[in-house]
């Protein structure tokens, strides 16, 4: 069974708000085994929101509208379909008896207009409104199956679980398999690496489906089946997770959606790990992100931002000679991020010290080129790794990405110790 979502208001178009609603319907969707090939966003016009129902229509089983239903006279999605399925529109009673009621015990005057929202297409069931009080509608015809929803998503969202998806049980969904996913999480390798590495596996899908999907510094997979049962699902699941991480041992870093820094966090909380860290260029990102993550307190103790020279000098003990001077690496060098890992480890005496320092631009740095970063992690009773970066991009997107190299190096390291442990 295919659905089309449609969602309505000029500015969804002018790019005023974010259609989230697009991607809870599709997921929730996807729990009831309908598949959604098309969304769909259009403008308040009456013309073009009835052309938009009569494609929809003609490529799909259940057409899923949000917004448009409010009470000004560019709320129009009802009068276009009740006009597209030739049926009229009445006010709906009891829907009526709630809108004034909620005016009633404010003592507000009620507008004329608010009436628009009590609306309802002659034969639908209404959908009552538990956080607003826009009445949605479903409805059948002619072998399709309509569901009206309000545009905003403290609303939508609680009358498509409660009241819509039911119906849709009811009246739409018979034959149709739940859709199962798992969300694969990498981190190290590029969208495009990777699908030269699953190339195989991604040619030759059928059932389970493979999904690559990017953003800045990371990847994600999902992989999904229709199943009658989530144990049936899961098995399916599992074996292809394990012939992704055969081929990715080094990458896959976990099988729900989670960033790498939550990973970490998780990790260094089991085996009581602590960690701090000393940032140049990034200016405090990574610690930001890390210390995003509720329950981190207990693993990342502390760091510094040291911009300049001087506090690298100063607080964390970076050799004068190092940064300045005839024949000196300077800051931006792995000799100078190695210097600051390790002292800021041992000045917080912590399990891990990461040192960041570099080139995020837009301009050269001691002659040296936008992009080029230094990263390093000095570990308790070990030696320090240092990692060189060339990276490219803006000055926001060369600061992420090597927030996200470190972070991935870090993991890594965790988890090949932890292979070396389970090995002796």
């Amino acid at each position: 069974m295919k659905a089309e979502i449609i969602a309505v208001g000029t500015e969804l178009l002018l790019g005023q708000i974010v259609n989230t609603n697009a991607q809870f319907l599709s997921q929730e969707l996807a729990t009831l085994g309908i598949d959604v090939y098309f969304q769909t966003v259009v403008g308040d016009n009456l013309i073009r929101l009835q052309e938009s129902i009569q494609l929809a229509s003609e490529r799909a089983d259940i057409i899923v509208f949000t917004g448009g239903i409010g009470p000004t006279q560019d709320d129009l999605t009802k009068e276009a379909l009740a006009a597209f399925l030739g049926r009229e529109l009445h006010i709906d009673r009891i829907s009526m008896d709630l809108v004034e009621d909620f005016f009633n015990k404010r003592g507000a005057h009620m507008t004329e207009n608010n009436r628009r929202q009590a609306l309802v297409i002659e034969g639908s069931s209404p959908l009552t409104n538990s956080t607003g009080l826009a009445v949605g509608i479903a409805l059948s015809h002619e072998g399709k199956h309509y569901i009206v929803l309000p545009g905003p998503p403290k609303e939508m969202a609680p009358m498509f679980v409660e009241q819509a998806k039911p119906w849709l049980l009811q009246h739409a969904i018979t034959n149709e398999m739940p859709i199962y996913s798992t969300m694969l999480k990498f981190a190290g390798i590029g969208e495009s690496a990777l699908e030269e590495r699953l190339i195989d596996l991604i040619q030759n899908q059928t059932d389970p489906t493979i999904a690559p999907y990017a953003k800045e510094g990371e990847v994600t997979i999902r992989i999904s089946t229709k199943a009658n049962t989530e144990q049936d699902a899961m098995i399916k699941l599992d074996v292809l997770e394990e012939q992704i991480r055969s081929i990715l041992p080094n990458h896959v870093y976990a099988n729900k959606d989670i960033s790498i820094e939550r990973a970490i966090v998780d990790l260094m909380t089991e085996r009581k790990l602590t960690l701090s860290a000393a940032e140049s260029c990034t200016g405090g990102l990574l610690m930001e992100r890390i210390t995003s993550i509720p329950g981190s307190s207990t693993v990342f103790l502390g760091g510094i931002v040291c911009y300049s020279n001087q506090l690298k000098e100063k607080l964390l003990n970076v050799p004068h000679d190092l940064l300045e001077g005839d024949g000196a690496p300077g800051a931006v060098s792995a000799e100078v991020a190695e210097v600051l890992a390790e002292q800021v480890r041992m000045i917080g005496d912590t399990d891990f010290g990461l040192s960041i320092t570099g080139v995020a631009g837009p301009d050269y740095s001691e002659r040296k080129p936008v992009g080029l970063v230094y990263i390093a992690i000095a570990e308790r009773g070990k030696d320090t790794e240092v990692l060189e970066l060339r990276l490219s991009g803006n000055r926001e997107s060369i600061r992420m990405r090597t927030v996200k190299s470190l972070l991935y190096r870090l993991w890594l390291k965790m988890v090949q110790s932890e292979k070396l442990q389970q090995d002796s």
